[in-house]
């Protein structure tokens, strides 16, 4: 597989406002950021409170020095994860209690593919991707990532250092969002079938807060816009076939973001709206690295071929692959059994007493009005994997 090297001529980059970062340009965003006081105050904030609060340009000064010690050396982007594969050595050791992967070796580690799989965690369900192929001594994946996330530039940095490309979501205007989706389109095609190089990508716009999940047809329609740009007699098939799907179920036995999510469902339920605070999502991004996740499993599909007739076809075959592959732990079992729901799918003799005291304790800790929410995100994956979900 390719690696991403030399920034190519601005004239022949029609993709220099959303793809991730080259070789080239890494010395010189890795400077910026060191000198980016938004992000010196976020990382004093977090590692620093007392002293950010008492004397913040101290505060600050250690901080770049900090960011200047972690990335000494780095030069381009494979140095740059080879830094981030550390913190995710200590993250794994440190917040789960296993981490499993099945159906990697059943894919050419000389192929590109674009891996779509269910959405659960903000930054963790790629970074896993990435993990397991890196394990596997594989190339990492460029990574999709909505553009409602970037909201400060130091994040938009950070996040093309570590090979994400933007998906505009925030585009104002059909015409501008049509524009933008089929660039993005072209961009990906160009990634899987030009540079041979791996995508990331979420089967649906936002987690999946309710523990459903289901392929958003909007998202493959778009996948298809460069293939049928470029050739008007292909077929919904064909234009998938050479993209190489293949789906992906990442299973997390305990999800540390659970009750905000329950509660971001509790309010459009009782207020009809949800009001995010500025930095939620940054808040649930460090929830989810530094939570307790018990086990995790990721499972890599097999790739679509091209005898889907439709965008929605060929959601339902990610999704019977998604749910195919995605792992049931006691959590989802007992939380399926406290809603009092199809008690004949929940094997009792396979749920011990220390998983029940486990699962007592978290729930215990849930506010009361959250609770449905909360019980159901962890259910729903039972019953939608025994295809009992009401639709």
């Amino acid at each position: 597989m390719t690696h991403d090297n030399a920034s190519p001529p601005a004239a022949s980059d029609p993709w220099a406002g959303i793809r991730p970062y080259t070789d080239a340009e890494v010395e010189a965003v890795l400077r910026r950021l060191a000198h980016d006081n938004e992000l010196l105050n976020a990382l004093t904030q977090f590692r620093l409170p007392r002293l950010a609060r008492l004397a913040p340009p101290l505060a600050r000064l250690l901080a770049r020095r900090a960011i200047k010690r972690e990335v000494r050396g780095v030069r381009g982007v494979r140095a740059f994860q080879q830094r981030i594969a550390g913190y995710m050595d200590r993250m794994i050791r440190q917040s789960t209690d296993a981490f499993e992967v099945s159906g990697l070796d059943r894919l050419d580690p000389e192929t590109a593919y674009l891996f779509i799989g269910n959405h659960r965690d903000i930054s963790l369900d790629p970074a896993f991707v990435n993990y397991a192929l890196y394990q596997a001594g594989r190339d990492t994946v460029r990574i999709a990532i909505g553009d409602n996330l970037l909201k400060k530039p130091y994040v938009t940095d950070l996040m093309r250092l570590n090979k994400s490309f933007i998906v505009p979501r925030s585009a104002r205007g059909k015409r501008a969002m049509l524009a933008g989706y089929q660039n993005l389109s072209a961009y990906i095609r160009h990634s899987i079938t030009e540079d041979n190089h791996s995508i990331w990508m979420a089967q649906r716009e936002g987690r999946a807060k309710n523990g459903i999940d289901l392929t958003g047809p909007a998202i493959i329609k778009m996948l298809t816009m460069a293939r049928r740009g470029a050739d008007k007699q292909a077929g919904t098939g064909e234009a998938i076939r050479e993209l190489r799907i293949v789906p992906v179920s990442i299973s997390y036995e305990l999800d540390p973001c659970d009750v905000q999510k329950a509660q971001e469902l509790f309010d459009l339920d009782t207020r009809g709206g949800y009001d995010k605070t500025e930095f939620e999502d940054i808040q649930s991004i460090v929830a989810g690295i530094t939570g307790n996740k018990g086990r995790v499993q990721l499972h890599f599909g097999t790739p679509l071929g091209a005898d889907a007739g439709s965008a929605e076809e060929v959601a339902a075959e990610i999704d019977r692959q998604v749910i195919g592959g995605y792992r049931l732990f006691p959590t989802h079992y007992l939380a399926l059994e406290a809603l009092g729901d199809a008690p004949e799918l929940v094997p009792r003799r396979a749920i011990t007493a220390r998983d029940r005291e486990r699962f007592d304790k978290r729930l215990a800790a849930v506010p009361e009005a959250l609770r449905p929410y909360w019980l159901a995100q962890y259910a729903n994956p039972v019953k939608h994997k025994a295809g009992r979900l009401a639709t």
